[in-house]
């Protein structure tokens, strides 16, 4: 087998693969992909033979789709490097591959086994960690399009909050009186168990505000990247970005296509890598939008250097009052890429005191470690 530092640093690439099938015109569902994510652990996600069946076996649902799959996956693990074949167990799925002709349906051999380590899924393991920790403002446009890419395997969840609507449910803390009612005109006088309702739990509301100035520049695409993956998961999110004045993107990164809505995105935000009014921005938020419930027992979460150029006071309040709204605020911080970060700007020192964490932003891997704690919030 091909051997990595960590099999768990192919998973955002092999969740990725999902979004490229969708993207090729194949109906993949999201449990689907975490199928293929959750197969492929128990076996070698960098065996090139496992991920090819586990996703075959679990991304596709007809016949008809095997040749786009064929497409999709030398297109996406292999970078669909030429002419030659990788043949599959039987002869109507050919798969793109490089160096040589290897027979998917059984044991590899001792050469075919080299090719295996040889094969772009070995390297791939090291290029998925290398983008993984390298800094954002260290990335070529080609890196950021590979990050890009990566950031759709990143599933964001946030906790959960008990609503006042009501459901049934065979234990809760509430009896159900209507059921109970009806249980007993239709059985008559017979003893029966009195029904039982509980609270619904819905995810709470992720509020994303994204800092797009100047200062923020070497980080500004990459997360509108992440803001669009998150957009695009299963938790309810409102993205926003701001210099000098707020913009409102949510509508914007809806779309479909990733290109074009990141275009559509930048091309909606007029301040970019303009100057920065942090306090500003927070308090027209509060202005506009915390009324409508976009932000009462939300997360949100603030990308940010902290760099200020307006009234830090102001920004101070306009924090106060985010923290009382909120259920967590959460400040992202670029430049808190190490243990020797003090946060010595006045707008670090001025939102401080009002934020339940401050992480690090600088890289893939730090937003993934973000997604992980927005799960854990309690």
């Amino acid at each position: 087998m091909v051997e990595v530092e960590s099999a768990a640093a192919l998973l955002p690439a092999l969740a990725g693969f999902g979004r490229e099938l969708r993207a090729a015109g194949l109906p993949v569902g999201t449990g689907q992909v975490l199928s293929f994510c959750r197969g492929l652990a128990l076996l070698d996600p960098t065996d090139l033979r496992d991920v090819y069946w586990s996703g075959r076996a679990c991304l596709v649902s007809r016949h008809d789709d095997l040749a786009a799959y064929d497409a999709a996956f030398a297109r996406y693990f292999l970078g669909d490097p030429g002419p030659q074949v990788l043949v599959a167990a039987d002869s109507e799925s050919p798969v793109n591959a490089p160096r040589a002709a290897l027979d998917l349906s059984a044991p590899p051999t001792g050469n075919e086994h080299r090719a295996l380590a040889d094969a772009p899924v070995g390297h791939a393991a090291s290029d998925v960690e290398l983008l993984r920790a390298k800094d954002f403002a260290d990335c070529d446009p080609d890196e950021l399009a590979a990050i890009g890419r990566l950031m759709a395997g990143l599933v964001v969840a946030t906790p959960m909050r008990r609503t006042r609507r009501t459901v049934r449910a065979r234990k809760g803390v509430r009896p159900d009186l209507r059921r109970a009612l009806r249980a007993q005109v239709r059985h008559g006088a017979s003893v029966l168990p009195i029904p039982r309702r509980r609270h619904r739990l819905r995810p709470r509301r992720l509020v994303l505000l994204l800092d797009v100035s100047g200062s923020m520049s070497s980080y500004s695409r990459a997360l509108l990247q992440f803001a669009y993956a998150v957009a695009h998961g299963p938790a309810r999110v409102e993205v926003f970005c701001f210099g000098t004045r707020l913009t409102h993107i949510s509508s914007a990164l809806a779309r479909r296509d990733p290109d074009e809505a990141l275009r559509q995105a930048a091309d909606a935000v007029v301040d970019w890598e303009g100057g920065t009014r942090i306090g500003d921005s927070v308090r027209e938020y509060l202005r506009s939008w915390a009324w409508r419930g976009a932000c009462r027992g939300a997360v949100v979460v603030v990308c940010s250097d902290g760099l200020e150029r307006g009234d830090p006071d102001l920004l101070a309040g306009a924090m106060a009052r985010l923290r009382r709204l909120a259920y967590r605020v959460i400040w992202v911080n670029p430049l808190k890429s190490g243990p020797a970060y003090e946060p010595a700007t006045r707008g670090m020192q001025a939102a401080l005191p009002h934020v339940d964490l401050l992480v690090s932003g600088h890289n893939l891997a730090s937003l993934a470690d973000l997604g992980a704690v927005l799960e854990s919030l309690s």
